[in-house]
C-alpha cells in the first residue's frame, strides 16, 4: 500500500467487502441519479464503480468535476445486490462508497471522449494520442503488444537464440527503400543512415561465430504509409542462424508462430504444417504472392482453350493471339444466384480499370450448356474441356478475365477476394499461414528494362553454384521465402550468399562492378573473405503480428505513437525546423524547392 492506492481498479472482489480502501485513477464515466452519483474509476488494470450520496459534503464537488480528471478516493467496499451486479467487469460484484477524495490531476475540456470507442479523425486521434491510448480497445491492443513481445523473447531464448543489439547509426545501402539520413557533425559532408533492417550486421554476427541471433529490431524506411505499414519506423523480430538450410529456418519460425498465435488468440490455425507454395504457383493460383488461404477460390489458366475452333468468343481469341492470357475463377453451386450478383462483379471489375469479367453458369438439361451473356460462344465440347481443367461441375459458375499477365494477375487476385467476400466464403476465426518459396533472383525493371534484384541481393541462388547460367538471369531461382498469414506478408527471408566471388558475379548481373560492391558493402565483403559459415534468417514484422492477433485492419491501432499518412508526428510536431546554429554545426545549408 502507498498513499495513492491500496488496490488497483481491477482488484477488489467479494472478499474485500467491509474493508476501507484507497483507489486512484481517471474518472471514466459519471451517472447522476439525483440523490446518488455513480463514478466509474479507471486505471491501467480496469474499472471500479464508486458511489457517493448527496449527504456527503464532497457530492457537489464530484458532480461538477470534468471526466478524465485524476482522483484518489477513500471509501468502504460494499456488496452489490444481485440485480445490480455488472458481469461485464471483474469488479462487478462490489462497489466503493466514497468517504472523501482528492484531485491528483485536473483535466481541461476533452477534444474527444475517452470512455467511447467511437471513430474520430486521424488528425484528432494522433494529435491527442495520449488520450486516444486511454480508450479501452487501443489500450488493450498496446498491452497485448507488450505481452506478445515478451512471449516471443521467452520463446526465442528457449530455442537457443541470443539477443544482441545492432547499430542504429550506420551507412547507406541499396536495400529497396529510401534511407533516413543523419548528418555527421564530426565528419563534415558525410551522413549516417538509419538502418532499413539490421541485414548486414546480423550476417556479420554469424561470421563472428555466434550461432543463433535475434533482436526486436527498430527499422527505418522513408516510404509511404499503408494500412499494414507505418511510415518511418517499424519493429521486426530479426533472427539469423548459422549452418542451416531453408527448412531449418522454417521449422523454427513455424514453431514460434504456432505457439504465439495459440497463446494470444482463440482462433484456430488452419494448418499444423504451413504449406509451401512456389512464387510461380502463387501468382497463377491466387494472382498474388500474398495469398489468403482462408479463401477457397482458385484461379485457373485456360488460355489454350481459346485456341479452339468451336469457341466463337472472338474478343478473347484475338487478345490471346496477341499474347494475352485468360484466367478464370470457379464459384461452386451458384446457379441460383440472381443475375445482379454476376453483373455486380462485372461492374466492379470495370471500376478497377479492367475491361470487366465475363461469366456463365454451367447447366445440364439434356446435355451440358452454359447460361449467361457469353455462354452461347462455347460448344459443349469446349465446356467439358473447361470443366475438366478447372474441376467445375454442373451448377457452378465461371468468371473470366483476359489481359497481359501482370494486369491479369492483379485483377484476378482482387476478383478472387471480392467474390469470396460477396459469397461469405472466408472463415474469420482461422489463421492460415503459408510459405512462398522459389522466388526469382532477378527481375526486369518495367521502366528501365534493366535487370535488378527481385528481393534480397544477399541471397544464395539455388542449384549447383558452379553450373549457374548467368546468361539467363531471369531463370535463376533463389533461396528466398516469405511467410504470409491471411493475405498479409509478415516477413521476407533468405539463405544468404556467403561466398564473395559468387556475390560479385550476381551483383555484376544487376549492373554493379566490383569497386561499387566493395564501396557499398565493404564490411560485409571483407568479413565474408575470412571464413563465413552458411547462414540464413528471416524477420517477421512485430506490428503485423500484433495487428492480426488484435483483429485490427490498420497498423496504427497496435502502434503506440504512430505518424500520420504524411510521416508527421502531430503530437510532438515532428519533423520540425532547426535553427541556423544547428545547421552551422553540421556544415549544412538549406536550399528548399519553391
Amino acid at each position: 500500500m502507498n498513499k495513492y492506492r491500496s488496490h488497483n481498479c481491477n482488484e477488489l472482489r467479494k472478499k474485500d467487502v467491509g474493508g476501507i480502501v484507497h483507489l486512484s485513477g481517471w474518472i471514466n464515466k459519471k451517472r447522476d441519479h439525483g440523490n446518488l452519483l455513480f463514478i466509474d474509476l479507471r486505471d491501467n488494470y480496469g474499472v471500479t464503480q464508486c458511489i457517493i450520496d448527496k449527504d456527503n459534503s464532497n457530492f457537489s464537488k464530484l458532480e461538477k468535476i470534468q471526466l478524465e480528471t485524476v482522483i484518489r478516493v477513500k471509501g468502504k467496499v460494499l456488496d452489490r445486490s444481485d440485480e445490480t451486479i455488472n458481469k461485464d467487469i471483474q469488479t462487478g460484484e462490489i462497489e466503493v462508497v466514497i468517504e472523501n477524495f482528492d484531485i491528483l490531476g485536473s483535466c481541461k475540456e476533452l477534444p474527444m471522449p475517452v470512455f467511447s470507442d467511437q471513430e474520430y479523425s486521424e488528425e484528432i486521434r494522433l494529435k491527442y494520442r495520449f488520450l486516444d491510448l486511454r480508450r479501452k480497445k487501443i489500450h488493450e491492443n498496446i498491452i497485448l503488444r507488450s505481452k506478445v513481445i515478451s512471449f516471443i523473447r521467452s520463446e526465442m531464448n528457449k530455442l537457443g537464440f541470443l539477443e544482441f543489439q545492432t547499430p542504429i547509426l550506420t551507412s547507406s545501402s541499396p536495400e529497396g527503400a529510401r534511407d533516413f539520413l543523419v548528418p555527421s557533425r564530426l565528419n563534415p559532408g558525410k551522413f549516417y543512415a538509419l538502418p532499413q533492417a539490421p541485414q548486414q550486421f546480423k550476417q556479420l554476427i554469424m561470421v563472428s561465430g555466434f550461432d543463433k541471433y535475434f533482436q526486436i529490431a527498430p527499422c527505418f524506411r522513408d516510404e509511404d504509409a499503408r494500412a499494414d505499414r507505418s511510415p518511418g519506423e517499424f519493429y521486426q523480430l530479426d533472427l539469423e542462424m548459422s549452418f542451416v538450410e531453408q527448412e531449418n529456418v522454417f521449422e523454427v519460425v513455424e514453431k514460434l508462430m504456432a505457439n504465439t498465435f495459440k497463446k494470444f488468440s482463440k482462433k484456430k490455425l488452419m494448418f499444423d504444417e504451413f504449406p509451401k507454395i512456389s512464387y510461380e504457383d502463387a501468382l497463377l493460383k491466387y494472382g498474388s504472392d500474398k495469398p489468403d488461404l482462408r479463401n477457397p477460390l482458385i484461379i485457373n489458366d485456360i488460355t489454350e482453350i481459346f485456341t479452339r475452333d468451336d469457341i466463337s468468343f472472338e474478343i478473347f481469341k484475338k487478345l490471346v493471339k496477341s499474347g494475352s492470357k485468360v484466367r478464370c475463377i470457379v464459384t461452386k453451386n451458384t446457379k441460383d444466384k440472381p443475375r445482379s450478383f454476376f453483373d455486380n462483379i462485372d461492374k466492379w471489375a470495370k471500376e478497377q480499370g479492367a475491361s470487366g469479367m465475363a461469366y456463365f453458369t454451367i447447366v445440364k438439361d439434356k446435355e451440358i450448356s452454359a447460361k449467361g451473356p457469353v455462354g452461347k460462344f462455347f460448344s459443349k465440347e469446349a465446356l467439358i474441356e473447361i470443366m475438366n481443367k478447372t474441376n467445375a461441375k454442373e451448377g457452378d459458375s465461371i468468371f473470366f478475365a483476359c489481359n497481359k499477365q501482370k494486369e491479369l494477375e492483379k485483377i484476378t487476385s482482387m476478383a478472387r477476394d471480392k467474390i469470396a467476400k460477396d459469397l461469405d466464403l472466408i472463415d474469420q476465426n482461422i489463421f492460415a499461414f503459408c510459405w512462398i518459396i522459389d522466388y526469382p533472383m532477378f527481375e526486369k525493371d518495367e521502366q528501365t528494362n534493366k535487370i535488378k534484384f527481385s528481393h534480397n541481393p544477399f541471397s544464395m541462388p539455388q542449384g549447383d553454384i558452379n553450373k549457374i547460367n548467368f546468361d539467363k538471369p531471369l531463370d535463376i531461382l533463389a533461396y528466398q521465402y516469405d511467410i504470409v498469414c491471411n493475405g498479409i506478408e509478415l516477413s521476407s527471408g533468405a539463405i544468404r550468399n556467403h561466398i564473395p566471388e559468387l556475390m560479385y558475379k550476381l551483383f555484376s548481373v544487376a549492373g554493379y562492378d566490383k569497386e561499387q560492391v566493395d564501396e557499398k558493402f565493404s564490411g560485409m565483403i571483407n568479413a565474408l573473405s575470412y571464413g563465413a559459415p552458411p547462414h540464413g534468417g528471416i524477420a517477421p514484422g512485430i506490428d503485423r503480428i500484433v495487428m492480426l492477433l488484435a483483429n485490427e485492419k490498420n497498423i496504427r491501432e497496435v502502434t503506440m505513437f504512430p505518424m500520420n499518412q504524411n510521416a508527421q508526428d502531430l503530437m510532438m510536431n515532428a519533423p520540425s525546423e532547426v535553427n541556423e546554429n544547428q545547421l552551422k554545426e553540421l556544415n549544412l545549408s538549406l536550399k528548399l524547392k519553391k
